[in-house]
């Protein structure tokens, strides 16, 4: 397809009703709104210009973008500030023309269309996602002007919307030897990871919602798998074959990549739960705090095994722990909210949060998780993260290197 080219009048016209358009925006806004109509109705809402939260992202096709964890509030993350994780780009795919094949070890090999998904019951469920890298820029060698977002920005909780993968399996008849499938994706990197049966059962979706509206095209649209509490990377995006066997596939993202190398040589393989993890997104950088006094700390805890029990503070480098409060809801693979109120006495401090999930694991401090993983792991990160308030009242992330 060609275009004509656009003449200098009409750019400068363009330009012009562009800026005519701000000023009018801007003018508006510097009025009384109860003295000034306010604007019309409009085909798609959006944010006030007085808001505006972006994501961070770094990279192309390889390419990765950071929620901005310190402007949320609730558990939701709005669709359009959902962390991005990508290997060959974010393929523009068709849905007229999308297919999801399963075959394999199944008695009736099938080839579903996205309106044929659709008619299947559909159930919607909230969970986190969250990239198996998150936190590695506070795990080393660590920078002070990191910030929440830059920390453990690789995380977000929506609600997604399907049909279970338990449905599909009776569908297309899965025999009894088979344990372990691969779900294929439909980028240029053709994502694919090995995904044992039984667990995909229990609350795997193929999703194709996503906070009320159809996915995203970063996150997988037209359809993706969906493994709640389990590593962002087995939650192939933009699938398109799921075969059934009973072996794993021992593909390049399970073999070469996405195992946890382990101080004495070996390595952990097919590590998909992402353990109980906590993050205080206030007060931390670049926040100044003001005067000595109550202030409250905020933040946010998750597990993919299931509900946050309990979260525990420390305004004293961890030498004294205090329970949190929990905001509800409460739900079970979701990001939760907690909040403690603390009395700084404006003097140097290290302010510290540590999450407990229903099975009892306790979040580990980063000396634990160094020796038991060493410093070569690229993968599961989910030590305490410290934040250091200075007497001045400038906040910096804390982590010793």
């Amino acid at each position: 397809m060609t275009h004509a080219p656009i003449s200098r009048r009409a750019l400068l016209a363009g330009a012009t009703g562009a800026l005519g358009a701000h000023a009018l925006r801007v003018t508006k806004l510097a009025q009384d709104p109860t003295k000034v109509p306010g604007s019309a109705v409009t085909p798609l809402g959006e944010r006030s210009p007085f808001e505006r939260p972006r994501r961070i992202p770094l990279g192309n096709g390889q390419g990765i973008s950071y929620t901005p964890l310190q402007d949320c509030c609730g558990i939701v993350t709005p669709a359009d500030l959902h962390f991005e994780r990508h290997h060959a780009g974010v393929p523009a795919i068709d849905p007229q023309r999308y297919k999801l094949l399963i075959h394999g070890m199944v008695e009736r090999p099938t080839v579903f269309d996205l309106e044929a998904l659709k008619r299947f019951p559909s159930v919607s469920r909230l969970c986190f996602l969250e990239c198996s890298g998150n936190g590695a820029a506070g795990y080393g060698r660590s920078r002070p002007d990191l910030s929440p977002q830059l920390v453990d920005g690789l995380t977000s909780t929506s609600e997604w919307t399907g049909v279970p993968l338990a449905t599909l399996f009776r569908e297309v008849g899965v025999k009894p030897g088979a344990t372990w499938f691969l779900a294929e994706g439909q980028d240029a990197a053709v994502m694919a990871r090995s995904i044992p049966v039984e667990q995909a059962r229990d609350d795997g979706l193929i999703a194709y919602g996503q906070n009320g509206e159809a996915l995203r095209p970063e996150q997988g649209y037209p359809a993706r798998l969906l493994l709640p509490g389990w590593e962002g990377n087995a939650n192939v995006k933009w699938i398109r074959r799921i075969e059934l066997a009973d072996r794993p596939f021992m593909t390049r993202e399970e073999t070469s990549k996405y195992t946890d190398p382990l101080p004495d040589g070996t390595a952990r393989q097919f590590s998909f739960v992402m353990d109980a993890k906590s993050i205080i997104t206030f007060p931390a950088y670049p926040v100044t705090l003001g005067d000595r006094g109550w202030w409250q700390i905020t933040g946010i805890a998750w597990s993919g095994r299931g509900r946050i029990t309990r979260v525990e503070v420390s305004s004293d480098a961890g030498r004294h722990w205090a329970p949190a409060d929990l905001q509800q809801p409460v739900l079970p693979k979701c990001h939760t909210r907690f909040r403690y109120m603390w009395n700084w006495d404006g003097g140097d401090t290290t302010i510290l949060s540590r999450a407990v999930d229903e099975t009892g694991y306790v979040q580990p401090p980063v000396e634990q998780l160094r020796q038991a993983r060493g410093l070569g792991t690229t993968y599961h990160f989910n030590h305490i993260r410290p934040w250091r308030v200075r007497r001045d009242g400038t906040v910096v992330f804390g982590l010793e290197s």
